[in-house]
């Protein structure tokens, strides 16, 4: 969901930032790549190793992350550029839409909703629903059995390499995404397309893969 459909990655850092600076917890953004692709129960756990602090718990303190990035999505996120065209042209076709997110599952139903795009997918599925988050790809292959689709008739859309990886990992196709800044990132080269935006995205393309 974030960096793939909506335009709201780059809003986690200024949400953990904001918190951690409130708790008085000792990590730094730049230090926020230590837990790249956790889920933000698990990142919360790690700072409570590494940067403990007094009060809140780990559990709380996500929680207060996860309120202060819904509401700053709400405000300043959007639908990433070709989404609506895609989703459009997938059920013009009459593919199955299933989104498998490591973003949890309240602030996955919330933004779906508020950007009026819930109605799009056949399945929802968050991480919270699985024991392990990406790279393992759990999410992805619990995504297909609620689809009734199997692994290898499945393709992801990812923006991320650790997405990537757990697509290849559940034996699907994988069209990977990035942002500009990752584009050229070697580690893409697992996928096997990768598109500069979701515009670029054709029907010839898709059944092609």
């Amino acid at each position: 969901m974030d960096g793939l459909l909506l335009d709201t990655e780059p809003l986690w850092g200024v949400s953990m930032n904001r918190v951690a600076d409130k708790h008085r917890i000792g990590v730094t953004r730049e230090r926020f790549k230590e837990t790249t692709g956790l889920r933000i129960y698990e990142v919360t756990e790690h700072w409570s190793r590494h940067y403990p602090w007094e009060g809140s718990t780990p559990q709380e303190v996500a929680e207060e992350i996860l309120d202060d990035i819904i509401a700053l999505s709400k405000e300043q996120g959007g639908i990433m550029r070709g989404v609506v065209q895609l989703l459009d042209l997938l059920d013009e076709h009459g593919m199955k839409i299933g989104l498998a997110t490591s973003s949890p599952t309240r602030m996955v139903h919330s933004l779906l909703a508020h950007f009026g795009i819930a109605h799009r997918f056949h399945c929802v599925t968050s991480a919270d629903a699985v024991q392990y988050g990406k790279p393992h790809p759990a999410v992805f292959l619990h995504c297909a059995q609620n689809l009734g689709s199997a692994p290898h008739e499945c393709l992801v859309l990812e923006d991320s390499v650790n997405g990537a990886i757990a697509g290849k990992a559940a034996r699907m196709k994988v069209v990977a995404v990035p942002d500009e800044l990752h584009f050229d990132d070697p580690r893409f080269s697992i996928a096997d397309l990768k598109l500069s935006s979701l515009e670029d995205l054709d029907i010839v393309t898709l059944l092609s893969l």
